[in-house]
């Protein structure tokens, strides 16, 4: 199996992590859309990251498809299966991709030149993330795990979310919602995470806290 993409997507980042939570054995491929002879645009005709390349030639694209497809691969699963258990677990994981969303829509507009830039729109993108960790930090769960007594797709999402916000969009949520911050702290330590920390995300993640 091969998957294609760029370390420092937050999706990317999502499969990574899912791959090794299930000891999925796998070829790294970095690559952009952007770069010269990129395998990407030929994969996948809407041009994104991440892809997936099966060893019998089946290709995958987007990364909640992607997880579905992998979690197929093991007994073990990242989604649970009984209902109650998955439509939670899949809130908080929509939640978790809802804050990655805002933020990678704040950082971008942030980036262009300051008469396009809109401060509306960048307010707009901090007030949903705002509301995003209020509602998470008092939500009902679990102390270590969010759902269950097990690391699931609701824990992988909503983690990988605040290390995403600490990369892109670094302020002092922890000390507006320290169970929250507690929770992250347990997660974060996950190997899997620890062995996907992308390239500058490294002093923001041992940035006081």
């Amino acid at each position: 199996m091969k998957l294609y993409g760029h370390a420092t997507s937050p999706y990317v980042r999502k499969v990574r992590i899912a791959l090794r939570e299930k000891n999925i054995r796998f070829e790294w491929i970095e690559e952009s859309p952007h770069d010269a002879g990129n395998h990407i645009v030929a994969l996948n005709p809407l041009g994104k990251v991440p892809v997936i390349e099966t060893d019998d030639g089946q290709v995958f694209f987007d990364s909640a498809l992607i997880i579905e497809y992998i979690d197929t691969l093991t007994p073990e699963r990242l989604i649970p299966g009984t209902t109650p258990e998955r439509l939670r677990a899949l809130l908080w994981n929509t939640l978790g991709m809802g804050l990655v969303d805002a933020t990678a829509a704040r950082l971008l507009e942030g980036r262009r030149p300051a008469p396009q830039k809109s401060q509306e729109f960048i307010a707009r993108q901090e007030d949903k993330i705002a509301r995003a960790l209020a509602w998470a930090d008092k939500a009902d769960r679990g102390a270590a795990y969010l759902v269950g007594e097990r690391f699931s797709i609701a824990d992988l999402g909503l983690a990988l979310a605040l290390e995403y916000i600490d990369f892109r969009y670094p302020h002092d949520w922890r000390g507006k919602h320290p169970r929250l911050a507690r929770w992250l702290a347990g997660i974060s330590t996950r190997g899997s995470f620890a062995e996907t920390v992308p390239p500058g995300m490294e002093k923001a993640l041992d940035a006081p806290h």
